[in-house]
């Protein structure tokens, strides 16, 4: 899709020309493939938008797509998205009732030293800011019950710079308003899965544990 304003680029730092108004999903999906709005996705594969229906009660943002998400461009396929299916099943979340995206569309790495490895990189504000667009549009259009945000970046591009996860976990909120998207339903925020894949052996399970129990704050909204 070309922006509305041809002399925009990645330069700007701006995905807003990029999305169409009154869409439904399937072209907002279709859409965001053409996104040049900043800089990521010159070296991504492809954009990962996201998976889930219109429908859905329940909104999980995480931060970026990963390098099994980049190839196979689905958001959560790899070892992280099977730590989170199986936390949202123990929740007691229907995952037909959820629609998974990521605060960030274009996956952000660098080459290892030795090798071919592509190493994650966490987005950058301007990249967060840059990418909202996409995520204010979404909001409107699934109009989720509840919004779970998996890890700081989700929570800091809902909530601003000042957020931090470990002191706002598991703790209902309004959702605030995001670039004309309603600012309806509940927020909570919880650790990014990725983080129990991280955590020491004698940590995991404790780690585990509580990613579970905060997605049951957010079951329990849905009674």
């Amino acid at each position: 899709m070309a922006p509305a304003n041809p002399s925009h680029g990645p330069e700007d730092y701006d995905a807003g020309p990029y999305v169409p108004e009154n869409a439904d999903l399937h072209r907002l999906r279709e859409a965001a493939a053409g996104c040049h709005g900043c800089p990521l996705y010159q070296r991504a594969t492809q954009i990962v938008f996201s998976s889930g229906d219109a429908s859905a009660r329940v909104m999980l943002i995480g931060e970026q797509p990963g390098d099994q998400e980049d190839r196979r461009g689905q958001p959560f396929v790899g070892p992280a998205g099977g730590v989170l299916m199986r936390a949202i099943d123990e929740a007691g979340i229907d995952p037909t009732e959820t629609y998974v995206t990521n605060a960030v569309k274009h996956f952000k790495f660098e080459l290892a030293p030795r090798g071919k490895r592509r190493i994650h990189k966490p987005p950058s504000l301007r990249e967060m800011t840059a990418c909202r667009p996409w995520l204010a549009a979404e909001l409107r259009l699934v109009e989720p019950e509840v919004v779970i945000a998996l890890g700081a970046t989700a929570g800091k591009a809902l909530l601003g710079s000042s957020f931090r996860v470990s002191k706002e976990r598991g703790v209902p909120r309004p959702m605030p308003a995001l670039d004309g998207s309603p600012g309806e339903g509940t927020l909570v925020a919880t650790i990014h899965p990725s983080a129990v894949l991280r955590a020491d052996d004698e940590d995991r399970a404790q780690m585990y544990a509580g990613l579970v129990s905060d997605l049951k704050v957010a079951a329990r909204l849905l009674d």
